[in-house]
């Protein structure tokens, strides 16, 4: 952690240097010396200070230091990239000898109508997201996914709550969990609960992403136990409408390899359909191969905060949406809230309802 704390302040630091230098373009009588340097280092280490803070407390004054730090994260981070993106534009018109004199004030209010819709799509409570799909020897059936929801610190339980409702009123049949649910913070217990209550009537079954695995293998297994969830790793079940439901432990965090996800598949029987269940979005190619008629994931966020997306695109060939791979029926969902910056922009956030035949 100690590696990552640095990390984080030293990318905190350059991205604010680029915004102080930017500003200091337009509005030379600014100090430079503070608004490039002193000033950007103030505030990453005040950033990390009450990031570490909020990690061991939970009262208000913890879940402040939350919020204020992770949010100023995410802004700088948008800020960042917008004056990047400006300076290559400014560049070129310079070359072309057009007035940038505007562009001081086009940088802010740009900002600031960024930071906005990006506080709104943190903050706003997830949309509900249709796919209807045709699989064929399939029972016609209503699945809701619940991923990426990083409950705890950053997502009250007010907030999770009103999700849930949102997702009851749609009455399905079964919920997939496909990882990195809980983080850490107040009211452990009564998140696993609420969950606990939605009891569709074939079942709640999960899988693991790497955040279950960060705070802690049996932590984590416990939390899905109290929240009634099904925990599959490696190995599968058979629903009472006869759908084969297999999961996956996390590929990355847990090693899992192609190898083992084809055995998985050849255990189940490929005249009757198949579920895969897998936190991170890979080994499509492999469940379609192997009969698997529906594969579900999470995990990407789809970016979660746009320019970021382009990033995860060099690590995931597939990152959000609906695919079709063969006869397979791909979908990975960009999760209920977000990871540490309470912000998206141009990701929304979604609760998934899979309407099959």
């Amino acid at each position: 952690m100690f590696v990552f704390y640095i990390l984080l302040g030293l990318v905190l630091w350059g991205l604010q240097a680029i915004m102080g230098a930017w500003f200091v373009l337009f509005w030379p009588q600014l100090n430079g010396k503070y608004w490039i340097c002193l000033g950007p280092l103030i505030l990453a280490l005040l950033t990390v200070g009450a990031i570490i803070y909020s990690r061991t407390h939970y009262g208000w004054a913890g879940q402040t230091a939350y919020y204020l730090a992770y949010t100023w994260f995410g802004f700088v981070f948008l800020g960042g990239c917008l004056c990047i993106g400006l300076d290559i534009l400014y560049r070129i018109l310079g070359k072309c000898h057009v007035p940038l004199g505007w562009m001081g004030i086009f940088t802010l209010i740009t900002l600031g109508i960024i930071w906005t819709l990006a506080l709104w799509g943190g903050f706003s409570t997830p949309k509900i997201k249709r796919i209807a799909l045709q699989i064929p020897n399939a029972p016609k059936m209503k699945i809701a996914l619940l991923s990426d929801s990083h409950l705890g610190m950053g997502v009250s339980l007010k907030r999770f709550d009103k999700a849930v409702r949102r997702l009851e009123e749609e009455h399905p049949d079964v919920l997939f969990v496909l990882g990195d649910v809980f983080e850490y913070g107040p009211h452990r217990e009564q998140y696993a609960a609420r969950i606990q209550q939605i009891q569709p009537p074939l079942g709640i079954y999960g899988v693991f992403g790497n955040h279950e695995y960060y705070v802690g293998y049996e932590n984590s297994k416990d939390f899905f136990r109290q929240a009634g969830i099904t925990l599959l790793e490696n190995n599968s079940v058979v629903l009472p409408n006869g759908l084969q439901v297999a999961g996956l432990k996390d590929i990355h965090t847990a090693h899992v390899t192609e190898q083992e996800t084809a055995h998985l598949l050849k255990t189940l029987d490929a005249q009757k359909p198949i579920v895969l269940l897998s936190h991170t979005p890979k080994y499509a190619d492999v469940a379609a191969e192997h009969g698997a008629d529906l594969m579900f994931s999470g995990h990407t966020h789809n970016g979660q905060i746009w320019p970021f997306h382009y990033l995860v695109r060099l690590q995931f060939p597939y990152v959000y949406g609906l695919f079709e791979i063969k006869n397979l029926k791909f979908y990975i969902t960009s999760g209920l809230f977000y990871w540490g910056i309470p912000l998206r922009f141009l990701s929304p956030a979604e609760i998934p309802i899979i309407e099959v035949n």
